[in-house]
């Protein structure tokens, strides 16, 4: 954990759109020093001028979430640098094309079960030290398992939710502390590649589910 006398500390896997890119604004806005992470140099670059623009502070770290070495060089990072992590929001997700269950590209499903659960599970193994037992994680449910066309990625994530959820029941009592959001419908990337053409007005803009989030937090 951080000092009083140091800004906060937040990691944000999956920084540089959609939610992501969203909550490391807001965090920033609120005080927090953020890590930002997230495969794409670019956008990692594009939300840094928005953060100093409004007079927060980042550190961008591009990684591949599938990668337990870079993943542990980040934990080791953070641990080195600031010594502790007060809250973990993971927004970072591989979302496969959607097909039908017996067309799934086996790249795709390597793809998804690396990025969705086995990274997430060593992200949980290198940065809940990180956390210490009174920081905070952060997970985001997409209720889309057994639907149809989204075998991948709703096998994938429900799969990575379980481990949040194993996670919270183990670390009810010794911290640190994790939290399940459903976020709602957000205009988002991701959903656009999923629902092509769908009418985006009724959609919940991405800073306001960030704001929702943080306040309930």
């Amino acid at each position: 954990m951080t000092t009083d006398t140091a800004p906060k500390l937040a990691l944000v896997t999956g920084a540089s759109r959609g939610l992501g890119a969203a909550l490391a604004e807001a965090l920033a806005g609120a005080g927090y020093h953020v890590m930002a992470v997230a495969r794409t140099q670019g956008g990692l670059e594009e939300l840094d001028d928005r953060i100093q623009a409004a007079g927060g502070s980042a550190t961008l770290a591009p990684l591949d979430m599938a990668d337990p070495a870079q993943i542990a060089h980040l934990a080791q990072a953070i641990s080195g640098r600031w010594g502790g992590l007060d809250l973990w929001a993971h927004c970072a997700v591989h979302a496969a094309p959607l097909t039908p269950a017996g067309h799934i590209d086996p790249k795709d499903m390597t793809k998804a079960i690396a990025t969705n659960i086995a990274g997430t599970a060593t992200l949980i193994a290198e940065i809940g030290p990180v956390l210490g037992p009174n920081g905070t994680a952060l997970f985001f449910a997409d209720d889309r398992a057994g639907q149809k066309f989204f075998g991948c990625y709703g096998a994938t994530k429900a799969a990575q939710i379980a481990l949040a959820e194993s996670w919270a029941a183990e670390s009810a009592k010794i911290g640190p502390r994790v939290v399940i959001d459903r976020p709602a419908p957000m205009p988002t990337a991701v959903r656009a590649r999923f629902f092509p053409g769908e009418d985006r007005a009724p959609l919940t803009p991405c800073r306001a589910e960030a704001a929702r989030i943080l306040a309930a937090l």
